[in-house]
């Protein structure tokens, strides 16, 4: 049993052949996949593989990249599309510094609404967090003290620091295939001590194929080796973190149904 935790169906790279790749994956044991929406615009389209897919499940949320040209997507939005049977989460959603491509102040506000939504609806927050740490951290445990909400920190790349900090909010860690990189030493050794009941595996697909499929577009089959390495860098049996990872998955999403 596998599940991969976060995955873009309908991005370029994997719409022209989502088939395809839904057939390798499950070839290769995937049973499940969360299908990430990251505007208003993907939404329905999004909804409609899950819809097609037994094993495909979906989220709504608005990426950071994309904060700035959504300033009607509110709480209420994301509450009212997330009853919708398919969707399992809130998100992918949170703060990217790195390329600033919208407004850190819109960024924020549009990550608050987001984990008002998941405090709503009771359904787990997809974050995304780069080069913000600190504003990070520090607006998940503001919202964690007004009121509780489940979530996981997807394709974690941060520190050992945030690491703790996001583990100590009750968040789950999930790892995706950059862990496999040879220049990811730092992320190695925190994947090598990260609590297995807080563990998921990811393959941000159609980016970030691990090896030995770089240069390749990701696609949901790559679980499988993103979660093989991780196994033998943690020297735990394959299949059993396998299971617990699954297992997390659907304790996290547990709308979800196996």
């Amino acid at each position: 049993m596998l599940v991969d935790s976060h995955c873009h169906l309908n991005y370029k790279g994997l719409a022209e052949r989502q088939g395809e790749a839904l057939a390798r994956a499950r070839e290769r044991g995937v049973t499940a996949m969360l299908n990430i929406a990251t505007r208003e615009s993907e939404w329905d389209a999004v909804l409609a593989v899950a819809e097609a897919n037994a094993d495909v499940w979906a989220s709504v949320g608005i990426h950071p990249h994309d904060a700035d040209g959504h300033p009607d997507v509110d709480t209420a939005k994301l509450v009212e599309r997330a009853a919708h049977p398919r969707v399992i989460g809130i998100g992918e959603t949170g703060l990217d510094y790195y390329y600033d491509k919208s407004d850190r102040g819109r960024q924020r506000d549009s990550f608050r609404r987001h984990i008002h939504a998941a405090q709503q609806s009771g359904l787990p927050i997809i974050v995304h967090t780069r080069e913000a740490e600190a504003d990070t951290l520090a607006l998940l445990g503001e919202e964690m003290g007004r009121a509780p909400y489940a979530g996981v920190i997807h394709c974690f790349t941060a520190s050992d620091d945030f690491a703790r900090g996001a583990l100590d909010l009750g968040l789950y860690i999930s790892i995706s295939g950059i862990v496999t990189f040879r220049n990811a030493a730092d992320l190695q050794a925190t994947a090598r001590w990260l609590p297995q009941e807080r563990l998921l595996v990811e393959t941000d697909a159609p980016f970030l194929a691990p090896v030995p499929h770089r240069g390749k577009p990701g696609e949901p089959a790559f679980v499988a080796d993103t979660l093989a390495f991780l196994a033998e860098l943690r020297s735990e049996d394959r299949d059993a973190l396998a299971t617990a990872t699954s297992e997390n998955f659907y304790r996290l999403f547990n709308k979800a149904q196996p």
